[in-house]
């Protein structure tokens, strides 16, 4: 397999009041297209900020990272803000869909904000709201849904525009022992059926389990 993402010795810092704290400190490792990777470690070990910069939400303080062998920090605003919304699908704990829209249409925002045509929106946001078993549930809003099914939404959100990577952090963090599993599977699943390379920051042993390859950070370094 051929390495779609690639991360060169990243730090990264934040300045407080009374310091500096250093979050990453030289982290680098490779992600091949259609790779299944959990990061685990202990709270505070910089497994989420790595998942961000990852997926340029947050800039390192250095190093580099390299998306289909370019710097993405290098790029404009513009081609930065593509790669989020077309190379890059995210899945956070909480899902962060839009309430006053239904499901269906939370599904359709990225394709919309993209500059698809509505009519073909609609079509994929149908397709993956069949594909992660909510077509019953298409056009109720998130405040009518549960935990289980509004993460089912975020995961067909993040789908919507084919990305070639889905980044998740702590996708099944506040939702019951049945209902976590069952998104799982559903992770798994769609990851195995896309060929899509998937990136899981968790604390759940069963899920890290299920991806090929663990990466253990411990303050800021991988072990």
């Amino acid at each position: 397999m051929s390495n779609l993402l690639e991360v060169l010795d990243l730090y990264k810092s934040f300045n407080s009041v009374a310091s500096r704290v250093e979050v990453l400190k030289g982290i680098s490792l490779s992600v091949a297209a259609g790779e299944t990777i959990a990061l685990v470690g202990a709270s505070g070990a910089g497994k989420s900020t790595l998942l961000h910069i990852m997926g340029a939400l947050d800039k390192p303080t250095a190093g580099k990272v390299i998306f289909n062998g370019k710097d993405i920090f290098q790029l404009n605003d513009v081609s930065l803000a593509s790669f989020r919304n077309r190379s890059v699908g995210f899945v956070f704990q909480f899902h962060h869909l839009l309430p006053e829209f239904s499901a269906l249409e939370n599904v359709m925002m990225p394709a919309l904000i993209g500059g698809m045509r509505k009519e073909e929106a609609v079509i994929l946001a149908e397709n993956l709201i069949r594909d992660v078993g909510l077509s019953h549930r298409s056009t109720h809003k998130p405040g009518e849904l549960s935990g289980g099914e509004q993460q089912r939404v975020a995961i067909a959100r993040a789908l919507v525009l084919s990305p070639a990577m889905l980044l998740a952090d702590e996708p099944t963090g506040n939702l019951d022992t049945k209902t976590s599993d069952d998104i799982h599977a559903l992770l798994t699943g769609i990851q195995r059926e896309k060929g899509i390379a998937l990136v899981i920051v968790t604390h759940n042993e069963s899920l890290a389990a299920r991806m090929g390859k663990t990466i253990r950070l411990v303050d800021g370094r991988i072990q």
